[in-house]
């Protein structure tokens, strides 16, 4: 059959497969749904009445035992936690559903579990209902899935969608910190052969920065909207050249962005480079795309930094005629949406090879 998009081969469907498929068949239609799906959207928003709206987000649960059951239950909780708070709220309500392996033992889930309980009271988030249950045929990592839910000012809360020309581009931590997480916690030694252990230290101490749940509630602390921050996005697939790219396209705004002024931490360059990943087109949960006005910019930056987030102003949002550029070594070009995760290619390689 001839078809106009394509079905991915692996990672997230495209723009346009989302509107031809996805946006035309959502079901009735209902006033109080303030914002409905939109590709490169984190959220969906639903008027309450009396001024609150309430905030969704929902992923898969990703649960990768080689990580430690500990860091994979606190990673699969904060996937989920960094792109509801991108509203500028934390979770209030949680639904989870667990479809797990055979294999999973009582002890294993009991200390995923403990992880998630731990983690909601820190965020003042309740679980409310859910699904638990073992099948044959279910494999890590996608055990599952779950809907965060913030409760939210309908005057205050953030989209992607809320950038406007003049504000200041900013990024935390900088490109890739999952990528590179991720692979030095699944093969130290092949990277230790390579780059050598200091390098692996660097790249594992990444791991517990793989959220940008923190960054996302101290950056507000400035202020919403045209107060301070106008909109947040986390940088997953696609990583930063695909954050930035989907903020301004939802934003109907042009964008510049200075690839030369954003932060990277230790151990992203060597590790990516190793396995032929190019960082700033790579997954980077724990990045956060900031769009805030001008004269909140520094004060953002410096309230980050205070809570040891890395985070730099690295452009500016434009006029929608203006275009979306990238500026590197001093070199103005397009900037184009990767489309395709060069993290999935390279993890399914490496482990092909067998590397450890």
């Amino acid at each position: 059959m001839d078809r106009k998009v394509q079905f991915p081969v692996v990672g997230k469907i495209s723009p346009e497969f989302f509107d031809e498929y996805i946006f035309p068949h959502l079901g009735a239609e209902r006033k109080e749904v303030i914002v409905p799906p939109q590709h490169g959207v984190d959220t969906g928003v639903v008027s309450i009445g009396s001024g609150k709206v309430l905030v969704f987000t929902t992923d898969p649960i990703y649960i990768l035992p080689a990580y430690g059951w500990e860091n994979a239950a606190w990673f699969a909780w904060h996937i989920l936690a960094s792109d509801v708070t991108t509203s500028g709220f934390p979770p209030t309500y949680i639904t989870v559903d667990f479809n797990l392996p055979m294999d999973i033992t009582e002890e294993e889930f009991a200390t995923v579990w403990k992880v998630w309980d731990r983690e909601s009271k820190k965020y003042g988030a309740t679980v409310v209902t859910g699904h638990t249950a073992r099948y044959p045929g279910t494999t890590y990592p996608m055990v599952g899935g779950a809907t965060f839910v913030a409760l939210a000012d309908e005057d205050r809360f953030l989209t992607p969608k809320m950038a406007k020309p003049g504000d200041a581009l900013i990024i935390t931590k900088g490109p890739a910190v999952e990528a590179t997480g991720i692979f030095a916690s699944l093969f130290p030694n092949y990277i230790a052969e390579r780059l050598g252990s200091e390098v692996v230290e660097a790249g594992q101490k990444l791991f517990y920065k793989m959220s940008t749940v923190d960054d996302a509630l101290t950056a507000v602390s400035v202020g919403y909207r045209n107060e301070g921050i106008r909109a947040m996005h986390d940088a997953t697939e696609c990583g930063i050249l695909g954050g930035v790219y989907e903020m301004a396209e939802a934003s109907n705004v042009g964008v510049i962005f200075y690839k030369d002024r954003t932060p990277i931490q230790p151990g992203v360059l060597e590790i990516t480079s190793l396995f032929g990943m190019e960082p700033f087109s790579s997954i980077s949960e724990g990045t956060l795309v900031i769009a805030v006005v001008p004269d909140k910019a520094d004060e953002t930056v410096r309230r980050l930094k205070t809570k040891g987030i890395d985070a730099a102003i690295v452009g500016e949002f434009l006029p929608p005629d203006k275009g979306m550029w990238i500026v590197e070594n001093g070199i103005k070009r397009p900037l184009e949406h990767p489309r395709v995760d060069p993290f999935w290619a390279a993890i399914d390689r490496a482990i092909k090879e067998g590397l450890s």
